[in-house]
């Protein structure tokens, strides 16, 4: 019985060295920058799609403002999280530029009664505005996700 044992047992430790599960101490670098860079990237197509849809969708100026506050901190965060990858610090700057301008575009937003119901509200919004704020926004957090495509 030892006699098999002790052989099996070789193989499985090799097998774990071979795959990392045995290795020690950080481990591989520039995984866990891509790791770092998938998940920016991921909070900041998030923070994108939110923006999109609260742009299009919002009943009050209230609620885009409040949204726009809360993108605001996720994308500090996401910045902050980027640590010293200048490439991505770049790119997500970008994207917390764009939320810059869709916030001016927001302030100046303002609500009426409907056609409908006058005693409904709704965002008078200028379509062709509201298309390039939402265009700008998703190519900004596109080229945050086209650094992490880079080879890292």
């Amino acid at each position: 019985m030892r006699r098999i044992a002790m052989p099996a047992a070789l193989v499985f430790a090799g097998a774990l060295a071979l795959s990392g599960c045995a290795a020690e101490g950080g481990g591989d670098t520039a995984g866990s920058s891509g790791d770092t860079c998938t998940t920016v990237a991921s909070e900041v197509r998030d923070v994108s799609n939110g923006v999109q849809n609260t742009l299009a969708s919002a009943s009050s100026t209230d609620e885009i403002e409040s949204y726009l506050s809360d993108a605001q901190s996720r994308v500090d965060a996401a910045a902050e999280e980027a640590g010293d990858d200048d490439d991505l610090k770049s790119a997500v700057e970008d994207f917390k530029s764009e939320l810059d301008a869709v916030g001016e575009y927001a302030g100046g937003l303002t609500e009426a009664p409907t056609e409908d119901d006058p005693s409904v509200t709704a965002i008078e919004q200028d379509p062709e505005e509201l298309a390039e704020r939402q265009t700008a926004v998703q190519e900004a957090a596109g080229e945050v996700t086209a650094v992490c495509g880079e080879d890292r």
